[in-house]
């Protein structure tokens, strides 16, 4: 069921949404050679706890971490550990965020040192795409506007679209009604309200969009070995189109 947020949980969730950003700018310098992931997660979790708030992804179906850790080839769902990044990596870090009952959610490519031009390529028009998608977002459009918009961009630059992950609702669950698939159709699917929210995120792969799933049943990966990116917003469906609860704030 697609649930309409009151104004008392709209607030809520903007002070969630604009946890997640701040949490993205204090773990932006972090992201270099050298450094674990199992310390980058250490670090958001210090920051989320500190701030009275809830690291929604640690214990969510036996997650064992704050962050979503993905590297190059690993699109979602990468789990924490002593790996080193390296010059050259780009990493998604993912991190939902309760407060007060209420999440927020974001994800985003960062690139370690120097990366090379076709992986600047996936992050820019994989950023991109998810702006395409959020253009779509007023009342009376529908769900598959946006996941047409998303889709339409990425294969025109030539990037593969995960079609086993998409977006989501989200409230006071992490997870809720509409999905929001990065591929679909013009006019078809759930019409948008205001009040709704909805959390858009294109997962774009420069190689082939077929993925699998590594024997920890968490982290996805392509099937081709080619990298990935994931960007992703929390948006509120508002009277004259949208709000983004997890501005980015550089």
């Amino acid at each position: 069921m697609i649930t309409i947020k009151s104004e008392r949980e709209i607030e809520l969730m903007r002070k969630a949404g604009m946890l997640v950003s701040k949490m993205h700018e204090f773990i932006k310098p972090y992201i270099k050679e050298g450094i674990t992931t199992k310390e980058l997660d250490r670090l958001c979790e210090d920051f989320i706890v500190s701030n009275d708030a809830v690291p929604s992804c640690k214990g969510f179906e036996g997650f064992p971490a704050t962050l979503c850790t993905s590297i190059n080839e690993e699109v979602v769902h990468g789990i924490p550990g002593n790996r080193k990044l390296k010059n050259g990596d780009i990493i998604t870090i993912d991190v939902v965020i309760g407060y007060k009952g209420y999440q927020g959610d974001a994800a985003w490519t960062y690139a370690v040192g120097d990366v090379d031009d076709d992986k600047k390529y996936l992050m820019e028009h994989t950023e991109k795409s998810l702006y395409e998608g959020l253009a779509m977002v007023k009342p009376g459009n529908r769900i598959g506007d946006i996941s047409y918009a998303v889709q339409k961009y990425a294969e025109e630059h030539n990037l593969g679209v995960v079609r086993e992950l998409c977006g989501h609702g989200i409230g006071r669950e992490m997870h809720e009604d509409p999905e929001v698939p990065n591929y679909g159709i013009p006019n078809t699917g759930p019409r948008l309200k205001p009040g709704m929210v909805i959390c858009i995120e294109p997962m774009l792969n420069f190689g082939h969009r077929d993925v699998y799933l590594l024997d920890d049943n968490w982290t996805v990966i392509t099937a081709d070995g080619s990298p990935a990116a994931h960007y992703e917003h929390t948006v509120l469906v508002t009277e004259e189109g949208y709000e983004i609860l997890t501005p980015r704030l550089d």
